[in-house]
């Protein structure tokens, strides 16, 4: 009676696993030729096949072809010596759909240990295979426009044979986020899909063609080493890219700009995936200098553009601690009275000096000091300085007229420019009426905007000059709408004193005391240049003829110099 319990207890508990097995997953049994002997309702659910078509068929009838032969024999090879085989399988079902399942095959054995029979479970994985494909296209591909993105490069350098020479072109949209902020993202979406789809309409098959993020695209070409072929692609990529975009009924005009790159590849020296980011580093520099030419042009990679980059970022890196590491100094050149040759004042001249880079030109760093915003500490620094320094001439018993400083747009244009005047002033004690700044035309872009600005300086007591004065945009209304002191001749018309010259310089020299404002010229570096101006009535110079800017402890000699003695008769 006991052995028949235990035997009803152990029929149960088999019956239990049976169905625990039918309902969490799919089962099928084989016979060792892999006949199916059994499926559960699970199987045939997900298949959807019946059970009696698919008894008495091998699983070829589900076959999806995704995977190999290779993969199949390997699975054979397996079970067929006794051993569990485990793996991922993507099977077709009778609706021609896919579906993926997590198997695990078990080899039942005879005495002998040779399979006669085999049991397959398996998990339905679908789900989980779709999500990973959604996650590995996220990875590799741009969402926007499904290009490969940079992540997929080593992918494709590995399935693609290296060419001896490799081109590689850069692209970039010019002046693309003017249309995202005019028109909104969604227009600009739209174009860079149909942007996507003209670029590989211009490439082959083989080709390489990925979004970098925003409108930058770059271009590995295969097979290519004519430059004059090369030259023919990019004028088809630049002349499609240049077809009005029709997004949701607006007509949008674009250019590009494309870089070029083309080297042979040394496999001695470097791996495929750095020879690649390097041409991809100077197609990114070639396209810069492209971007300074007209729309729609490319330009070539040379060696004289890589230092040009090199030294630009140099710069940007190292002016990032300039002023923390005391680094900058402020040089004055004398300003002249003409008619007496008597030094009346200085313009304060800002000058850096790097351990790396040496004497830096300000055509140089200015441009860097300005895209960063590093201007506007700087100018402040400035700014202090010289009420400093002309505090310290007066202490010394030299007053000059006025000190000149250069204010940038960018500085002029910040929102605390005029309290942080007043703060400097009232911190180092100089009467502001010693103190002229000097604005570019250039900055002058709000008329009534610069008038609010200018009026909180004069009211402060502070002068105003306008600098480069004929080489922006001059408005006889902001000269008479502003309260000017003076205008500044740019040296430019100095320079060469020709008919042409002659008749400019004539005209601003009659228009600003015509208006009440003093004249000056700047870069005077000759005496015919000198009696030119003293002839036409010009109040003020400066330039190499008297002196060169100078550090602040020399003034006081050059002061002494032109009020005491008359070195020019």
């Amino acid at each position: 009676m006991d052995y028949e319990a235990d035997l009803r207890q152990v029929h149960k508990k088999l019956e239990n696993i049976k169905t625990a097995l039918n309902e969490s997953t799919i089962v099928a049994i084989t016979n060792q030729r892999g006949v199916i002997e059994f499926v559960n309702k699970n199987f045939c659910d997900i298949s959807k096949y019946k059970k009696e078509e698919l008894i008495g068929k091998t699983h070829q009838v589900i076959n999806s072809n995704y995977h190999s032969r290779e993969f199949f024999k390997e699975m054979w090879r397996t079970i067929g010596t006794g051993n569990v085989w485990k793996g991922e399988i993507r099977n077709q079902a009778k609706d021609g759909s896919y579906y993926w399942v997590d198997t695990t095959i078990v080899p039942f054995l005879n005495t002998r240990g040779k399979p006669y029979q085999y049991i397959a479970i398996r998990h339905d994985i679908t789900n989980r295979k779709q999500y990973e494909k959604m996650i590995k296209k996220m990875a590799f591909y741009d969402p926007l426009t499904s290009l490969p993105n940079l992540n997929f490069l080593g992918k494709w350098l590995q399935s693609h044979t290296r060419q001896e020479q490799t081109t590689v072109l850069y692209i970039d949209f010019n002046r693309f986020k003017s249309i995202n902020d005019k028109y909104g993202h969604h227009i600009g979406d739209i174009i860079l899909k149909k942007a996507s789809q003209r670029l590989k309409q211009c490439l082959h098959k083989t080709d390489f063609i990925s979004r970098l993020g925003w409108d930058e695209f770059i271009v590995i070409l295969q097979g290519v080493s004519d430059k004059q072929e090369i030259i023919s692609i990019v004028e088809n990529i630049t002349q499609q890219l240049s077809i009005p975009y029709d997004a949701s009924g607006l007509y949008i005009h674009l250019s590009v700009s494309i870089g070029i790159s083309m080297e042979r590849w040394d496999k001695e020296k470097e791996s495929d995936i750095h020879f690649i980011e390097s041409l991809i580093r100077k197609a990114d520099t070639a396209m810069k200098h492209a971007k300074r030419k007209d729309d729609n042009s490319y330009c070539f990679n040379t060696p004289d553009q890589n230092l040009k980059i090199d030294r630009y970022y140099q710069l940007e890196q190292e002016i990032e601690t300039a002023l923390e590491k005391n680094q900058f100094t402020v040089h004055y050149q004398p300003i002249i009275e003409l008619k007496s040759e008597k030094m009346i004042g200085v313009e304060a001249l800002l000058r850096w000096k790097n351990p790396k880079l040496g004497q830096v030109s300000p055509v140089e760093f200015i441009p860097r000091l300005e895209e960063s915003g590093l201007i506007v500490p700087t100018g402040e620094w400035v700014l202090k300085t010289v009420c400093k320094q002309m505090k310290a001439w007066q202490d010394a018993g030299i007053f000059f007229k006025k000190a000149c400083v250069n204010v940038s747009p960018i500085q002029f244009h910040h929102k605390d420019f005029t309290t942080c005047v007043k703060n400097i002033i009232e911190e180092t004690q100089l009467d502001p009426a010693y103190l002229e700044l000097e604005i570019t035309e250039g900055t002058i872009l709000n008329i009534d905007e610069t008038h609010q600005v200018f009026k909180i300086l004069k009211e402060s007591g502070i002068s105003i000059s306008i600098d480069d004065f004929g080489t922006g945009y001059s408005s006889l209304r902001y000269l008479k709408n502003l309260p000017i002191n003076t205008l500044k001749m740019d040296k430019s018309f100095i320079n060469d004193l020709d008919q042409d010259s002659k008749v400019i310089v004539d005209t601003m020299i009659s228009m600003g005391k015509n208006l009440n404002f003093i004249v000056l010229a700047e870069g005077i570096e000759q005496k015919e240049q000198l009696d030119y101006l003293n002839r036409k009535g010009c109040h003020l110079g400066q330039g190499f003829y008297w002196s060169k800017p100078v550090k602040g402890q020399e003034i006081p000699a050059l002061y002494k110099r032109f009020n005491n003695l008359r070195l020019f008769q």
